[in-house]
């Protein structure tokens, strides 16, 4: 495992939950995940499934391996799961600390263009092509069977990154995401620091927009809003843009949307509808 630096583990649910660090080619500083392995991988006795899972604003690699209740459905399914953080940190950019929506747990899985951030925040080429290919280098985990869910800003990301790598996750799954940020302020504040003013630039990074040239194999989608969500209702998440701009394409999007009555954006949300999404990606994993 070189490169990785194993900073903690401990035993759970019939597996092991690990945190490392290791240092970033794509974002030029330390990052940090946790992984849950299934005793089946921890022995090598077989290479399992696995899901990624993308946090939200604010968020680190640990806000929902210890609060989405996923790991007890992951190991009755034998799925290791992947938690990253959310952005760099500590890169010394001028103000990267002070605004809670852009810099710190605030990198929006884009590759920034726009200086000062262009030096630091890949986000996008983090996950798609540096952490995954570490994780299947350093586990036994298989690498045809690979899916994706997200929280909020995470959801945003999990979306893009599924639509735009058509074929190579199995799933997506997210949780009151941002689904229209070119429209919305979370997403218009990001994308001018990060890309600039090019809104075709911003299109790269949009679901919405990128749901409407899907040119690709067959894609099940689950996503689940609760009704009482304040950032639903200010309308920074806009689920009804996503769900249009699929039903009116002619791509093979499968998208099942669910609105929640009484819900809001918290992780008592996302602990409730947990094990569903877990059973929906173990469906479509395996297929």
């Amino acid at each position: 495992m070189t490169g990785l630096e194993l900073i903690s583990k401990n035993r759970c649910f019939d597996g092991e939950v690990r945190k490392y660090s290791h240092f970033s080619a794509s974002t030029k500083c330390n990052m940090t995940f946790n992984i849950y392995l299934p005793d089946v991988a921890l022995t090598n006795k077989e290479k399992v499934p696995v899901l990624f899972y993308l946090s939200g604003l604010t968020c680190n690699e640990d806000n929902m391996i210890t609060k989405g209740g996923a790991l007890p459905y992951l190991s009755r399914e034998r799925i290791a799961l992947v938690t990253p953080d959310t952005s760099p940190r500590a890169t010394g950019i001028d103000g990267e600390d002070d605004d809670w929506e852009l810099g710190t747990g605030a990198g929006f899985y884009v590759d920034a263009t726009q200086e000062p951030w262009s030096a630091h925040y890949k986000m996008y080429s983090y996950m798609q092509l540096e952490i995954q290919q570490l994780i299947f280098e350093s586990f036994s985990i298989d690498s045809s069977r690979v899916s994706i869910f997200g929280h909020s800003m995470g959801g945003h990301g999990a979306l893009v990154l599924s639509l735009r790598n058509p074929g190579y996750y199995k799933s997506v799954s997210a949780f009151a995401p941002i689904c229209h940020p070119s429209t919305s302020n979370w997403g218009q504040k990001q994308f001018t620091a990060y890309l600039g003013l090019n809104k075709d630039d911003w299109a790269e990074y949009d679901a919405s927009e990128l749901v409407k040239r899907y040119d690709g194999p067959p894609l099940p989608i689950l996503l689940d809003q609760g009704d009482c969500d304040q950032f639903y209702s200010s309308k920074q998440l806009q689920p009804s843009h996503f769900v249009i701009a699929t039903k009116s394409s002619n791509t093979a999007i499968e998208l099942e949307d669910r609105m929640q009555p009484g819900y809001d954006h918290s992780y008592w949300f996302i602990q409730t509808f947990m094990e569903e999404h877990i059973a929906f990606h173990a469906k479509h994993i395996r297929s």
